[in-house]
């Protein structure tokens, strides 16, 4: 009888291996058969269920946003009660490069961010939606805390938002590039957060 293969399974197991290049040696030279070599498949497996490069590359960036969001409710579990700040900090620190697991998602999201400088119609057509969603969802809690008083009036949302990832996503550029460990990218997060919230 011949074996049933789990097609999600095997697109999953292709899709990982590219994100195991980007966190290691960036995404411009990764080949579709260096991806096979990285899965243990054939290039011919690569292609039947990926037909180009740019499929692959959003099946895997699919694979690194849900690694992403299971990484972020952890981290606002682990703060106890969801509040608005809980989910603000707890999003925030999940992305900062601070362990081994935070560390191979920053590298792979920048072996994407690093190809779409070589590749600008690739960002175009698919860069911005997971910021995008990161963005709206602090912004909608900083909004929920500004009504319970626990952020000053004047505070724009969106703003603090845009400001408080931009600062998450270049302390973690501090940290993979050595100015800083991710304890002091911590202390840095937190300071401002204390500034942000009553």
């Amino acid at each position: 009888m011949p074996k049933r293969v789990d097609h999600e399974v095997r697109r999953r197991q292709i899709g990982e291996a590219l994100l195991r290049i980007a966190s290691t040696r960036g995404l411009q030279s990764a080949t579709m058969r260096e991806v096979a070599a990285e899965a243990g498949v054939s290039l011919r497996l690569v292609q039947y269920y990926f037909r180009t490069k740019e499929e692959l590359l959003l099946a895997a960036l699919a694979y690194l946003g849900e690694q992403l969001t299971a990484r972020v409710s952890a981290s606002i579990r682990a703060l106890g009660p969801a509040t608005p700040r809980s989910i603000v900090e707890g999003t925030l620190t999940a992305i900062l490069p601070t362990d081994d697991e935070s560390v191979r998602l920053t590298r792979a999201y920048t072996g994407f961010y690093t190809l779409v400088f070589s590749e600008p119609e690739l960002g175009e057509r698919h860069g911005a939606t997971y910021p995008d969603k990161l963005e709206s969802l602090l912004a909608r809690q900083i909004a929920a805390a500004q009504e319970a008083g626990e952020v000053a009036a004047g505070v724009d949302p969106a703003l603090t938002a845009a400001a408080l990832l931009a600062l998450t996503n270049g302390l973690g550029s501090s940290v993979l590039g050595g100015q800083r460990d991710g304890a002091a990218a911590r202390r840095i997060l937190d300071d401002q957060l204390g500034r942000v919230f009553l």
